[in-house]
């Protein structure tokens, strides 16, 4: 009986999806097509010699086609990609995929289990791109990442939201100088687009500390970033949207064969800035997410402990409300609002 009991016990875990492989490389030639595979891949050890490892969901296509990567929560507090990347995957059927989804529910999984947006060592992993294989905790878990599962990309996604105390609209940030990543920006259900270059041209020196978006853009992959909404809650309608989003761009690379589902145009902005505080209060961010403001316009108002205003913040330019800050207790330096300065003030058609 405890035999038969140890054995139910087992194939449950299986078919909930607990009892994954371990995997320390991903070999995407030995999956078969028309597939969907899970797996734990080893990005170093722990403190006990246990491998750690994160979550890796391989779709393979019965047909040829580019590999694209999905990667959520490099910043452990940024849950929206992760639900986003689950439920895409429940969606998609590989029988009728071309290419391979590499998707990755979770990259900094030591964070997202401790509820914290740095990595154990309070380092930020999205500015450690390559990473170093001899290097500090931070380093060497970055390189398992570059090296195991960016080298396999033809294209990226990076899913990200706000950091904690700030909102974001749902905004997209890519080179668009690069044909391939406006093409496939135009298709994401965003209400902002956001150019930046993010790296230099594949192949030129940069040194260290790249983005993992710039890291992929220094090896010649196509990167995008999308910024999901808000840290640390899943959000249904940005979730609804970011997978009509990856739907379109899958069908854009001709990785599924369907109708891309309409989206509102998309302003394009041609840069963005923060503006900061320059003295401590409490602060009252008065305008909305995605909020066209005119040059001069009241954006925020500081004030001290008794109510007594301080200072009043205006918009410097005319732009739109990209971010803004969701904490009222705020010290010199404190974070307003992230202004995206319209391209020619134009709205991006499809």
């Amino acid at each position: 009986m405890k035999k038969y009991c140890c054995f139910l016990v087992i194939a449950f875990s299986s078919f909930m999806g607990i009892a994954q492989e371990n995997i320390d490389r991903l070999d995407l030639t030995k999956i078969k097509e028309g597939q969907v595979k899970t797996f734990w891949l080893e990005v170093g050890n722990d403190g006990f010699n246990q491998p750690l490892t994160v979550p890796i969901i391989v779709v393979k296509g019965r047909e040829t086609g580019p590999v694209l990567g999905l990667t959520s929560a490099i910043h452990g507090n940024e849950l929206n990609g992760i639900a986003i990347i689950h439920q895409l995957i429940k969606d998609l059927n590989p029988e009728t995929l071309s290419g391979i989804i590499v998707a990755v529910p979770g990259i900094n999984r030591l964070s997202i289990e401790q509820h914290q947006r740095l990595f154990v060592d309070n380092q930020d992993l999205n500015r450690l791109f390559p990473g170093k294989k001899k290097g500090n905790r931070s380093q060497q878990y970055v390189w398992h990442l570059n090296t195991k599962i960016l080298s396999k990309l033809d294209f990226l996604v990076d899913l990200h939201t706000a950091s904690f105390g700030r909102a974001n609209s749902l905004y997209v940030r890519g080179d668009f100088s690069v044909p391939i990543i406006k093409k496939l920006a135009l298709v994401l259900d965003a209400d902002i687009l956001l150019n930046s270059s993010g790296a230099p041209s594949a192949g030129k020196s940069l040194g260290e500390n790249r983005t993992l978006r710039g890291e992929a853009a220094f090896q010649g992959v196509p990167a995008l970033t999308i910024e999901c909404g808000n840290p640390q809650v899943f959000q249904k309608e940005i979730i609804r949207r970011g997978i009509s989003g990856l739907k379109n761009l899958l069908i854009e690379l001709e990785m599924l064969s369907a109708k891309k589902t309409n989206v509102a145009s998309a302003i394009v902005c041609k840069k963005s800035y923060w503006m900061y505080t320059d003295a401590g209060g409490i602060l009252d961010v008065i305008v909305d997410l995605t909020e066209r403001v005119q040059a001069g316009q009241l954006v925020a108002v500081l004030r001290d402990s008794f109510g007594k205003d301080i200072k009043k913040y205006f918009a410097p330019e005319e732009g739109i409300i990209i971010g803004k800050s969701t904490n009222p207790i705020n010290q010199s330096g404190g974070r307003i609002i992230h202004l995206g300065i319209l391209e020619n003030n134009k709205s991006a058609k499809q």
